[in-house]
This record gives structure tokens, sequence and C-alpha cells, in this order.
């Protein structure tokens, strides 16, 4: 289905201005099941289907449409961003149509839909992925995907996830959010940084300015939880630039451990450091910054009862992180 006309038009058999066609319903399920498992061969299974027929599904509504929709990976299918907005213009009305009519095949006959769960790599690794083990033992199928919050809440809404671990409230009322836990954010560095800086009384009395001078770790170019601690806890803008960025917070918690530096990093992720010495808190405000990790998912769209479960018990979870 590789396309090698610029315009993604080539071999499709509609000219290139042509206006799409009404497409089958039959053809729009097919092409988000397609769309949400990223195969193929995975929605012919969740079909009931035989991949040859999703395949010639897809091409026949790709004659509608007048675009290319998904390109061959060696593994999977890649979604072409016209697909993407397509998807985001059908998921809702088609799971809203699913809840409607209900399962069309027997659920004893019908393979188990695999639930999509992503988010931040730190907390999905150290959190949610342990937190979901026993249901994963009871037979649960999932997909974890990583990444920043607004492009995973992109990929929701155009229901390339079931559900989405944000650290940021979304915007508007196409998204349900529930608040999942808090997150501290604690000012740390290894033994030798910290006795640089005076101990957290010395930093009390003369300001974050004896941090000058001390690398600082972080995990993206623009210093967004270091800028917000500052904000919060001195008041003042941070005029710094990091000596290391580290797009993983599991990252930059070793590099700071390795001596590194010194970062902003959230208590939970390096409590035990913490703990055993490895890291000190350079400074331990009365009140601390906090910011709310959410639990999201589209309204309406959990047609898979295997979504219900992974959101209740990671709700449950939360409580005891």
């Amino acid at each position: 289905m590789r396309n090698k006309d610029p315009d993604g038009y080539a071999g499709l058999g509609r000219p290139a201005d042509a206006p799409p066609g009404p497409a089958d319903l039959n053809l729009l399920r097919t092409f988000l099941a397609v769309h949400r498992s990223g195969s193929f061969t995975a929605a012919a299974r969740l079909l009931g289907l035989s991949q040859p027929t999703v395949t010639a599904q897809m091409r026949s509504l790709e004659r509608q449409v007048g675009r290319e929709l998904f390109e061959r990976l060696p593994r999977g299918v890649a979604p072409s961003p016209y697909a993407d907005e397509l998807a985001a213009r059908v998921v809702d009305p088609l799971d809203a149509l699913a809840e409607v009519t209900g399962d069309t095949v027997p659920a004893g006959e019908r393979p188990a839909d695999p639930v999509h769960l992503a988010g931040p790599a730190e907390l999905m690794c150290l959190r949610a992925l342990p937190a979901l083990a026993p249901l994963v033992a009871d037979g649960l199928l999932l997909r974890a995907a990583t990444g920043l919050t607004d492009p995973l809440l992109d990929e929701l809404r155009a229901g390339r996830h079931d559900l989405v671990i944000a650290t940021a409230r979304p915007r508007g009322r196409a998204l349900s959010a529930v608040p999942l836990m808090d997150e501290e954010f604690v000012l740390t560095a290894a033994p030798h940084w910290a006795a640089r800086t005076g101990g957290p009384e010395n930093l009390a009395a003369r300001g974050p300015g004896v941090l000058h001078g001390l690398p600082l770790v972080t995990y993206a170019e623009d210093l967004p939880i270091a800028r917000r601690y500052w904000r919060h806890v001195f008041g003042r803008r941070l005029d710094c630039r990091a000596a290391v960025t580290v797009p993983d917070l599991r990252g930059v918690l070793s590099a700071v451990v390795a001596g590194a530096g010194f970062s902003v990093l959230p208590r939970y992720l390096c409590a035990d450091e913490l703990a055993s010495g490895a890291l000190v808190e350079l400074y331990a405000p009365e009140d601390p910054p906090i910011n709310t990790a959410y639990l999201v998912q589209r309204p309406g769209s959990a047609v898979n009862p295997q979504v219900a479960r992974v959101r209740d018990l990671l709700v449950e979870a939360a409580r005891a992180w």
C-alpha cells in the first residue's frame, strides 16, 4: 500500500481534487479497528475476519475517500495524517453505535480485545504496569505506550488508546478525566553536591543563588519541572541552562545519583535513593509543589469491558501511591 505519489493518491482510482463519497459503515468499523490496533492482522482477529478481507476492505475505503490511509511497515501499519483525522471524526459515533447495538459476535466466540493504555514512561513502568499484573495473569491483554501528555491525548481522541495517564487535566469536554495521584516534586542532588550548597538552612537563608554553578539535569531543554519548582518555592524565574537533558526521568535520576548534578524529581521516583542516602533533599519547603496526574478516556468509548477493569484497578491502586 506504499504510495509513491507525493500527494498520496496514486493507484487509488480517484482524482486528488475529487470529493469523497459516503463510506460504508462496515468499512469504517474495519478502518477503526486497524487504526486502533496498528495491524491488519490484529484487526482481523478483533473483528473475526480474515486478514485478506481486512486488506481488501481498506483498499476499498481508500478508493472511496481518494486517500492513502495506512503505510505498511515491517511490523504492522502506520496511519497517514488523513487516517488520524478520519479516526477522530468517526470514533465517537462508531463507539456510541456499538454501545447501542451491542456485540454482534457471541462473547464466547469473540477474541479478547487488548486494552491500550498510555502514559509517561516513569509512571507506566513504576506504578501502572506492576499494578495491572494481576489482571494480566487473569487473562487481560494489555498494550502499553509511553510519551508526553499532549501527543498521547491527541492519540486518545483519535482512538489510538483506551486510557491515558496524563500529567495535566485535558481541556474541553471531549475527554473525561479522574484524578489519579499527586506527584510531589523534590529538589535533590548527590551528597557531594549537597555539601557544596551548605545545606537546606543555607539555601533557605541565601536563596537559590547558592545553586549557581551546579550542573542541572532535566528531561527537556525548557526545564518544565524545575521552572515550576522555582516559581512555586522561590517565587522567581529560573535562569539556567541544563547541563544534561534526558527524555526519561528515570535517566535523569540515574545521572543525578551518579553525580552529574542536581535536579527536581517526583518524590515517588527517587524515594528509595533519598532513604538510602544516595540522594539528598537540598531543600524541604513547607508547601512543596504538587502536580496531579489524571486517568483519561473518551466518554462512551469503553465498549471493551476490560477497559473498565483496568480503569477501576488503577484508581484503586493509586490510593497507595
